[in-house]
């Protein structure tokens, strides 16, 4: 079973990760239609980051 630090440390930097993604999703909406064919991919990335966000948070409230 892993640390509480240790999952605690994992979810800071998934928080950040996703957070960082989020307004990369924002900026992408602000300058459309200029970058509109990045949608997809800056799309996936933020709902992946997120899982793990989830997934991770989830670990935590079951230790």
């Amino acid at each position: 079973m892993e640390d509480i630090d240790t999952i605690k440390a994992e979810v800071k930097k998934l928080n950040a990760q996703a957070t960082q993604l989020k307004m990369d999703l924002h900026d992408l909406s602000e300058e459309l239609p200029i970058g509109w064919e990045r949608i997809p991919e800056i799309a996936e990335k933020t709902f992946q980051a997120y899982q793990k966000l989830t997934a991770a948070r989830q670990k935590l409230a079951g230790t």
